[in-house]
């Protein structure tokens, strides 16, 4: 049966001239329902994870679980661009839902740390087009003004599903036990129904014109940036346990490297078939939207995986309570993505988002390294909301930047680098703030037991006969007759400090709190650099038709081009890629007329 043209079903108040209003925003929806799934998936786990580490007996295996999901979600997440470009959006986009969902039934059954790790790493094939797809989709079908708007919706379903996430997770896993299994297994479980409507709206409405070419798929450029990807960041995670001059750190370093220039290597070879065709990088807009997003990405996960620490063991909070107090960051970023959202639409004007947003959000990084155990609660919500409000301003600037600077052909490729280099950025911060978390903890445990405040009050509570008969103390009484263990007292299970004397965990969260600001202080640095490098990103104008209508006026005009050429009796030049307009950093630009 002949495919119909999209053009038949175009309607006056279309935002595109190929797809009527309501097959846009049928597609729209769907594309929301599946970053939702994506994104509630993340946050998520942020404030369960102390609840699921103490069961599973592994608080300091925690990372694995966050890093397996972010380095696989990450790695894949450039394939399913590239191969989307290839095959179409719709069938890759069903393969990652029901990914997904596969790895959530696995999560759930999980009997250990190390088990969940491997599940979520499953989850995150799924995840990683999740992540990336929707964004492609809209600049398909979208105009970048129009995109813009949209976008800011986007960020708005990552918003809500993030304040959704944090208590949906503290809520099931605060229950003991729904339906006789952990109320922490249904943190995986509840993604069932969301998956399943995702997959139905996908499948019914997502119908877009594909143009499938021969060409070579870039196997060798994936498996060579798993080499180069995952040794390096598997180094940043271990290198406090292994020591970061040891012998298996420099393995992980040489083959790290190694894996990196082959990467390179065979991308140069494979020109436009390239997993990731470096001929991007020749935009100067492209390359600093990427660059800004690998530090974006850094800062963002930073402090959204090491907050709901503090607020749980800390400020003492269960994981319901710690999922309302991220309420701050989510507000700010919803509030900074759909007004920086609607002012692009208007004005298309964008370049001032990056510098005003980084410049924020080291402000609220700079009120983190400032914070004690002591210091009052508003003050860690107020840095919330300044990183939320940063983050707003970013996430959707830098990627409409990127695809703004590219062909129509390579929307999706650049679409999923721009997400690639954020999620590595975010994959790469999650492991050096956690590193440096607890490479730093025994250090700053033992400090604070030697705090003259903090001694003396810990001997009046020794001092008090009710103290030392409270079975709630029975845990960190028995850490305090054996100091050896102090340094190590966190590392399997927190759950003691819930029921202490306050004067006997004051010292144990006060070496916790010192402990996070080290990966607070890197934050706040890489934010900055940031920030400079802001100042210097040039943004040029916003084009003013979707990739999907500029690919068919390219293909329009080649064939035009070619029955020219062929015509009897005329001439014209040889038809090359050249003859077909391109986008660069500084604008469209078109070969002369033959």
């Amino acid at each position: 049966m002949p495919q119909r043209d999209p053009r038949s079903s175009a309607d006056p108040e279309s935002t595109n001239p190929l797809m009527s209003r309501r097959q846009i925003t049928l597609v729209i929806v769907g594309l929301m329902i599946s970053m939702f799934l994506s994104s509630v998936s993340q946050t998520v786990v942020g404030t369960s994870m102390r609840t699921i580490a103490d069961s599973l007996h592994g608080l300091d295996l925690q990372v694995w679980v966050v890093t397996a999901f972010l380095i696989v979600s990450t790695i894949v997440t450039p394939i399913y661009g590239k191969l989307s470009d290839i095959f179409g959006r719709r069938p890759l986009f069903l393969i990652a839902i029901v990914l997904f969902l596969v790895g959530s039934i696995a999560c759930s059954f999980a009997q250990d740390m190390v088990q969940l790790a491997a599940f979520r790493a499953l989850q995150g094939l799924g995840a990683g087009g999740l992540m990336s797809l929707p964004m492609t989709i809209m600049a398909d079908i979208l105009s970048p003004r129009e995109r813009a708007k949209y976008q800011g919706y986007f960020l708005a379903v990552f918003g809500v599903s993030s304040i959704l996430g944090p208590l949906i997770g503290g809520v099931l896993a605060g229950t003991p036990e729904i339906l006789w299994l952990d109320g922490w297994r249904w943190v995986f479980l509840f993604n069932l129904p969301i998956g399943i409507a995702a997959v139905w709206m996908v499948f019914h409405y997502l119908h877009l014109p594909a143009h499938h070419e021969r060409v070579r798929i870039d196997w060798w450029g994936a498996a060579l940036l798993v080499v180069g990807v995952v040794p390096l960041l598997l180094v940043g995670e271990q290198g406090r346990e292994w020591g970061w001059l040891s012998a298996p750190a420099i393995a992980c370093y040489a083959v790290g490297t190694i894996g990196v220039v082959l990467f390179v290597w065979v991308e140069r070879r494979m020109g436009d078939a390239a997993l990731i065709p470096l001929h991007l990088f020749r935009s100067s807009t492209f390359s600093m939207a990427t660059l800004l997003g690998v530090f974006t990405g850094f800062g963002m996960f930073a402090a959204m995986m090491l907050i709901p620490f503090v607020l749980q063991i800390v400020h003492g909070m269960n994981p319901t309570e710690a999922g309302f107090a991220t309420l701050p960051m989510i507000l700010g970023l919803m509030i900074a993505s759909i007004g920086s959202g609607q002012i692009i639409a208007r004005t298309g004007r964008y370049r001032f988002f990056p510098v005003v947003g980084l410049g924020v959000m080291a402000l609220g990084y700079g009120l983190l390294v400032t914070l004690s155990y002591d210091s009052p609660l508003w003050a860690l919500l107020l840095a919330q909301f300044g990183i939320g409000l940063g983050l707003g301003q970013l996430m959707q600037t830098l990627t409409i930047a990127s695809q703004n600077a590219v062909q129509a052909k390579d929307m999706g490729v650049a679409t999923s680098s721009s997400t690639f280099f954020r999620q590595l950025g975010g994959t790469a911060g999650v492991a050096v703030a956690f590193s440096l978390l607890f490479a730093r903890l025994p250090e700053t445990l033992r400090e604070s037991f030697s705090r003259t405040d903090l001694r003396a009050d810990l001997a009046t509570a020794l001092e008090d006969p009710a103290v030392l008969a409270d079975p709630g103390n029975a845990r960190i009484l028995d850490v305090l007759q054996h100091p050896e263990q102090i340094g190590g007292a966190l590392n399997s299970d927190s759950s003691f400090l819930n029921t202490a004397d306050p004067r006997l965990a004051a010292p144990f969260l006060d070496g916790f709190n010192t402990a996070t600001l080290m990966p607070f202080w890197v934050g706040l640095i890489t934010v900055s650099v940031a920030f400079v490098l802001a100042i210097f990103f040039k943004a040029p104008p916003l084009k003013q038709k979707s990739a999907m209508e500029e690919a068919m006026e390219q293909r329009a005009r080649l064939a035009q081009l070619e029955a020219d050429a062929s015509a009897p009796g005329s001439y014209a030049p040889p038809v090359t890629t050249s003859s077909i307009p391109v986008v660069g950093g500084s604008g469209d630009r078109s070969a002369s007329a033959p």
